[in-house]
């Protein structure tokens, strides 16, 4: 008589197929949110570029409609709209439909386009090409990282979200006091804080997955919201970086 074996029951090849689903619909999320999250970042270098070349004077300094854009009061609306979209998303999500929420995502990557086209004014080509190539090398280190590991990062998240309002508390403090060493110190933060970040907010979306993904609406949302954390950690990553070689005289 042949012995039962367990891995040949009804219910054990039912167990392996809900795994193959789950992993399936898994990998499709996370290539849904770094696609989303890709796209972003390419809508905010073309914008950046394209108003580059409209505010860059080839003899220096700004053109007439750069200086209308950043030497006036209107600086103040290109650099605070992308906080004010990136607040309105975060705080109006859940009450979003998934297609707002993507719509409000570009809307939000092209703002950022627009307020970091002045980027090209304040650096060189080889110091921004260097620092792109340094973040999409840790970011993608990392968030493989929080992809793959069995440790759970909650605590450490936490930890360092402490550390985000740490450092938006001293960069308002440093736009009075204008000190490069507290800007180092900064810069440095930065790059570490995100880049922790990127690999919390990686292994939060994978587990945000299970709780959204019998709902085609829910999962959409959390495909937007997921890209949009990623998004913010590449940007910050970056710009610390790039502060840094400001700082360290690059």
């Amino acid at each position: 008589m042949n012995q039962f074996n367990p891995q040949n029951s009804p219910r054990a090849f039912a167990g392996a197929a809900d795994t193959v689903g789950v992993n399936a619909g898994l990998r499709a999320h996370m290539v849904r949110v770094y696609n989303y999250m890709f796209l972003g970042l390419v809508l905010t270098a073309a914008t950046a570029y394209a108003f580059f070349i409209l505010i860059a004077d080839p003899q220096g300094g700004y053109t007439e409609f750069g200086n209308m854009l950043f030497n006036t009061p209107l600086q103040w609306v290109i650099m605070l709209a992308p906080l004010g979209a990136v607040m309105f998303l975060s705080f109006r999500l859940h009450a979003m439909s998934a297609a707002a929420a993507q719509t409000t995502f570009w809307i939000y990557a092209v703002l950022n386009g627009v307020a970091f086209s002045t980027i090209g004014l304040a650096f060189a080509e080889q110091a921004i090409a260097s620092a792109f190539l340094v973040t999409a090398v840790t970011f993608g280190a990392m968030s493989l990282w929080g992809y793959t590991t069995k440790r759970d990062l909650t605590g450490f998240g936490s930890f360092l979200m402490m550390g985000v309002i740490g450092i938006v508390i001293a960069s308002v403090v440093n736009l009075f006091l204008q000190s490069s060493g507290m800007q180092f110190i900064i810069s440095i933060l930065g790059v570490l804080i995100f880049t922790g970040l990127t690999a919390y907010d990686t292994q939060r979306i994978r587990d945000m997955y299970f709780e959204v993904q019998h709902d085609t609406e829910m999962a959409g949302k959390a495909a937007i919201s997921g890209a949009l954390a990623l998004y913010l950690d590449f940007i910050n990553i970056f710009l610390s970086l790039l502060q840094l070689m400001r700082g360290s005289g690059d």
